[in-house]
């Protein structure tokens, strides 16, 4: 096997991921209809009891899992809307699909979440609501509590972007400035039956995270948010509206979001129909069946990019070193999420950063492939999913002029692989499990 060859099968590899989440797949698997009864997961519902069924939803791939449902449910949805990302809206029969902004909210996700509340605040106890939850639900559906403006959660959203915050806790602060994130949203649209249909796009697939959990008991609180804001040394950046609305609300002065036991999930059933796990198992199955000796590392992969393509160089340099922990041809395969602290002016994304630094440190093995993307089909501001590399890649772009620490530096990774060819764009893939990172050693 040559590298030609092995980036081919690499590709191959993260495709195979990524066509394992299809949610229109994903939603057909877990709901099952039978004249008037269905199953969703391990529920069974009489819908004949029913006077209305609707769809709404946020995420990149809620348009996708909107056709999903109107597939399985057919004419006994009446109506819905749903909400996605710019240029991932879908043709559907019932179901409206409103585009807007992310990963920085905008007005056209404000009128939406708008819409959504008021549709919610009308449904009454003998409505089904199937409410599609997707990776960037949560900046899809910006509602802001009272008294702070649009402007203000972007910038919050910004500020936590830049100094690196992990998914987390930038929820966390999300869910305490929103009047439907944090369990909030269930609590409107009770007392109707709700079906929350999630596709998971956080580590361990914590329900609460997931576009911050509008449908689910929120376990965080005012407190956790001020000490965010302590970890990052970031009070003096944030509009002091919110800094104010994080004190009161510890002291007590606010009423924290909706916790376990409150009346407003009773019935609610929250079900993960796809996630991070599906992809890189269906991708670990795919490398074996190309005859490479697959090891799935862990899909709870988190922190600093650059520091994780370290780990993954030198997985790979160990492997042409002793055979350990597997032996060649080898596929090292893992999932989860990364951060990217922003030092320079640069294009990029996790994904092409992770790649650049890995090249970086796999620099002469002429055995080595790395392939790190975004199974939404996008890696930070930018049209790529993610970037591959090999023990070629820095020589490469020595000879076109370029300069990798430079590069790096500069946080333009997006422009280190573009002048090389060696981005990796898909489109739109209408799914989002976080990412998927593949090393290969042959």
């Amino acid at each position: 096997m040559n590298i030609p060859r092995a980036r081919k099968d690499a590709l191959a590899i993260f495709q195979a991921g990524v066509k394992a989440v299809d949610p229109v797949h994903a939603i057909k698997k877990h709901l099952r209809l039978k004249g008037n009864r269905l199953v969703a997961g391990e529920k069974d519902y009489d819908l004949a009891g029913y006077d209305k069924i609707s769809v709404i939803g946020a995420g990149k791939a809620s348009a996708s899992m909107a056709r999903g449902v109107e597939e399985t449910l057919g004419e006994k949805v009446i109506s819905g809307f749903v909400i996605t990302k710019y240029d991932h809206a879908l043709s559907l029969d019932k179901v409206q699909v409103i585009e807007a902004g992310h990963p920085v909210p905008d007005e056209a996700g404000f009128q939406g979440a708008r819409k959504i509340v008021r549709f919610l605040e009308q449904v009454e106890k003998k409505d089904l609501v199937f409410f599609l939850i997707s990776g960037g639900g949560s900046a899809l559906l910006p509602y802001p509590v009272e008294g702070l403006t649009l402007e203000d959660k972007q910038n919050v959203t910004k500020v936590l972007l830049e100094v690196g915050a992990n998914i987390h806790e930038i929820n966390t602060l999300r869910k305490h400035l929103s009047q439907v994130k944090g369990g909030r949203l269930a609590k409107i649209a009770h007392p109707a039956t709700l079906i929350s249909l999630v596709l998971s796009d956080v580590i361990g697939d914590d329900l609460d995270s997931i576009a911050s959990g509008p449908t689910v008991p929120d376990h965080t609180t005012f407190a956790d948010c001020l000490h965010i804001l302590d970890k990052y040394q970031i009070t003096g950046r944030l509009p002091a509206l919110v800094v104010d609305i994080f004190n009161k609300g510890s002291r007590g002065e606010i009423e924290d979001t909706p916790k376990a036991g409150d009346p407003a999930f009773e019935r609610t059933q929250n079900l993960i129909i796809g996630s991070s796990t599906l992809a890189v198992k269906a991708a670990a199955k795919n490398a074996r069946e190309l005859g490479f000796n697959t090891l799935i590392l862990s899909t709870f992969i988190e922190g600093e990019t650059r520091d994780v393509a370290k780990v993954h160089a030198a997985i790979a340099k160990e492997i042409l070193s002793s055979g350990n922990p597997i032996k060649r041809p080898a596929c090292v395969i893992s999932g989860g999420e990364t951060t990217v602290t922003i030092h320079g002016k640069g294009k990029g994304g996790r994904n092409q950063e992770f790649s650049l630094a890995a090249a970086m440190d796999i620099h002469g093995l002429g055995n080595v492939v790395v392939l790190s993307a975004g199974t939404d089909g996008t890696d930070g501001p930018t049209d790529a999913a993610g970037a591959i590399a090999d023990g070629t890649t820095v020589s490469r772009a020595r000879k076109l002029g370029l300069n990798p620490d430079h590069y790096l530096r500069e946080n333009d990774s997006y422009h280190f692989f573009e002048a090389l060819n060696d981005l990796i764009i898909t489109g739109p893939t209408y799914t989002n499990v976080m990412d998927l990172r593949i090393v290969l050693v042959i």
